[in-house]
């Protein structure tokens, strides 16, 4: 036996704790499984593609959970992929890329970046032959991340609560793109650069009149980068770190850290499923009512009211607006959509996504257009074609062969407007007379174009989830 003071003189102990914790791994994802087609899960309704995603869906939160519990910490945080084409979710954004770093809202933390040509951040034009930055970005410090409770309980009022915003309208960045930003409880007496608090105290009214005081401690720093050119515009470089622990070595890896990541990602995988399959069942009404009549929350064929992001909509971004349906398609159907934005927005994007609330193949598939992707009719409305079949026409979005799935459209305004917001309209026609009803100068396109558009976004997408 060694007499190393490292060798741990309980390793019978230790392994009985860590096959325990395996077991829990295991018996956690053997739950995540049952989700895949147990109607008390509210599962989606079967059908041979959507069981085959369904077993994709959830070894893609296993893997994204193993990125959250085995990855960075609050002590020693970097930044991780929320969301990618290997985890897919939450009817994500095609033309985001997710990032997330624990943190300790308590403790003062910095985040060091650099950009591309940030003129459209300005809404000026970039010089030509320039590399860009994303189009838009946004951070936020959340006090938890959705799903993680596994109930749909935790979107109650008053369970969690977003510390700070800062997109790109507001980030402070020098001439060579660099910025930094502070992130702390409370802004230092003085301090002008760029800053996001940490803590946020929030006083709600209960049924009985009286009022609670809570203070929420943020657990993450979020970020998007929206994309829209996706030919020019790069990823941002970052950096963060705790201020007091900058330079400092972490401690080395030992039983009660395995055992917890082991339990946490076991735990994060079962919970972000069965949440996100009661969201969409109970709060999306994805598959029809469960109670009362009329229309469901997510319409079929049409558009819900555009609403702002909130608890109701698990989240999402904090300058969103939303809308959103349901497709239902025959082979021989058709859908005429309309956007229509009397405010401009910061961004604009539509998506399509299956019933697991993954995006659909945006590569090599013109799933997604975003507002500069799309033409752009004459009168300021987006008119696109979603259809299993590609009609020649520009702003067609392909559904990939999914008879069913979400759309999604997303406005981002870094200032709300209260009135004049925008809407958007879906017309269901058959293919074979999409030009009854579209406009005489609709944009067409040809083979060859089609195919070039495709290996931008082909190229585009390797580049956004490169490993470095």
């Amino acid at each position: 036996m060694s007499n190393s003071p490292l060798y741990d003189l309980s390793t019978e102990h230790a392994a009985a704790c860590l096959r325990e914790a395996w077991d829990d791994l295991l018996q956690r994802l053997s739950e995540t499984r049952n989700a895949i087609d147990e109607p008390a899960l509210y599962a989606p309704p079967s059908t041979p593609r959507t069981l085959a995603e369904g077993y994709r869906y959830i070894l893609g939160y296993l893997y994204g959970s193993i990125a959250r519990g085995l990855g960075p910490n609050v002590e020693n945080p970097y930044f991780v992929r929320a969301i990618q084409p290997l985890n897919r979710t939450t009817i994500d954004n095609a033309d985001a890329i997710y990032l997330t770093a624990p943190i300790d809202g308590n403790f003062t933390y910095t985040i060091i970046g650099r950009a591309r040509d940030t003129s459209a951040w300005r809404g000026e034009q970039c010089a030509p032959g320039q590399r860009k930055a994303p189009h838009y970005v946004i951070f936020e410090t959340p006090s938890g991340f959705s799903g993680d409770s596994g109930s749909i309980k935790e979107l109650k009022p008053g369970t969690r609560a977003n510390c700070d915003v800062l997109d790109s309208s507001k980030l402070k960045v020098d001439d060579n793109g660099r910025f930094e930003i502070l992130l702390a409880p409370e802004k230092p007496e003085g301090y002008t650069g760029n800053f996001m608090r940490t803590r946020k105290t929030r006083q709600r009214t209960l049924e009985d009149g009286s009022e609670v005081e809570r203070t929420f401690v943020a657990q993450q720093v979020m970020l998007r980068e929206l994309f829209c050119d996706w030919e020019n515009e790069d990823l941002l470089d970052l950096f963060i770190y705790r201020n007091d622990r900058l330079g400092k070595p972490i401690r080395p890896y030992d039983v009660e850290q395995a055992d917890a990541q082991i339990r946490k990602i076991g735990e994060l995988t079962r919970n972000q499923v069965h949440f996100w399959n009661e969201f969409y069942a109970v709060v999306c009404e994805a598959y029809g009512k469960l109670q009362g009549e009329g229309e469901s929350f997510m319409p079929t064929n049409n558009f819900n009211v555009p609403n702002a992001a909130s608890l109701a909509t698990a989240g999402g971004m904090a300058t969103n607006i939303y809308c959103g349906g349901m497709f239902d398609l025959g082979e021989d159907d058709a859908l005429i959509l309309t956007l229509n934005q009397p405010i401009e927005p910061q961004y604009i994007g539509f998506h399509l996504g299956n019933l697991w609330g993954e995006s659909l193949e945006f590569a090599s598939h013109q799933s997604s257009l975003n507002g500069l992707q799309a033409h752009r009719d004459a009168d300021n409305v987006y008119r696109y074609v979603v259809a299993h079949q590609d009609p020649g026409i520009a702003n067609w979005v392909d559904t990939t062969g999914q008879p069913q799935g979400y759309m999604s459209v997303r406005w981002a305004y870094s200032i709300r407007p209260s009135e004049n917001l925008p809407w958007a309209t879906a017309t269901l026609v058959k293919f074979d007379e999409l030009e009854k009803y579209l406009p005489a100068d609709t944009k067409r396109i040809t083979n060859e174009q089609r195919l070039q558009q495709i290996a931008i976004r082909q190229e585009h997408v390797q580049r956004r989830y490169r490993h470095h």
